[in-house]
């Protein structure tokens, strides 16, 4: 399938609900109303049930219970929030997708967005824009499942779909990978340009005239979580680390493991994408 008919497929992009697409209209305003954002939040009670419990999950760390959504507002800040109102709606959209293992997923898409908010306070960058770009940087891996998964299957029997080499394999195989899907699925869900961006030279943001400062910690990130999940040792660590990308950034092998999160399982959370 091409990229573009992917892309329009009716059934590989959920429909946002009416609560969320309110929420995405108010929060693109140049100068959105956190009192509005919150009453759009509270409207929807399965919505403010997921939005809460990732709010109070140890991924924020909050200094206290946070009860409402005019609270995690206050507490989070409002591109938070955009997070977890896209993360909660995409988290009750995508169930039981044939070659995925979606507990891993999420799991996975938590470690990257912890990081990469980490390395972004290294590099004085906008945290709160690459916790949202980390954790919604590989959708596109569900999308491509749902719209073609007979043509997914030889690619997941090669490379899991967290594989280190996985972008390589599914560029061989489709002419584009899960970063130009997740990059043109944000792009209608009318997320900032900077994200669009980071998400679609995610794998290569440096090559060519690309200097993508955001795709850059997005793909330490997405290093640093993949190596954990497929378990690689010291020396995997050391012979797999993306050296040009870190000097790119200024950051070393050292620099990135030291924002390993310090919680890996994310166990708390997860249950706003499982239940």
């Amino acid at each position: 399938m091409q990229l573009e008919a992917l892309l329009n497929y009716p059934r590989a992009l959920p429909t946002m609900p009416r609560s969320v697409s309110d929420l995405l209209a108010e929060m693109n305003k140049e100068d959105p109303s956190p009192k509005r954002v919150g009453e759009l939040v509270a409207r929807d009670p399965a919505l403010t049930t997921r939005v809460l419990r990732l709010s109070n999950s140890a991924f924020f760390r909050v200094s206290r219970k946070i009860g409402n959504a005019d609270e995690a507002v206050a507490l989070l800040g409002m591109t938070h929030v955009r997070s977890l109102v896209m993360a909660a709606a995409l988290g009750a959209s995508f169930k039981n997708i044939p070659g995925m293992d979606l507990k891993q997923f999420w799991r996975y898409s938590l470690r990257v967005a912890d990081i990469s908010r980490s390395l972004a306070g290294i590099l004085r960058q906008n945290e709160g824009n690459a916790f949202t770009a980390g954790l919604i940087h590989c959708i596109g891996e569900l999308v491509m499942h749902i719209a073609m998964p007979e043509e997914m299957v030889p690619i997941d029997m090669m490379t899991s779909p967290l594989d280190l080499q996985r972008g390589i394999a599914e560029e061989n195989a489709f002419g584009y990978t899960y970063a130009d899907v997740s990059a043109g699925m944000v792009e209608k869900w009318q997320f900032p340009p900077e994200t669009v961006s980071a998400l679609r030279h995610q794998i290569a943001p440096f090559e060519g005239e690309h200097y993508d400062t955001l795709g850059g910690i997005i793909h330490l990130a997405a290093w640093r979580a993949r190596a954990e999940e497929i378990q690689l040792d010291e020396s995997g660590l050391v012979a797999t680390f993306p050296d040009m990308v870190g000097l790119s950034l200024g950051l070393d092998l050292d620099s990135v493991l030291e924002k390993d999160p310090t919680e890996w399982s994310f166990s708390q959370a997860l249950g706003a994408f499982m239940d």
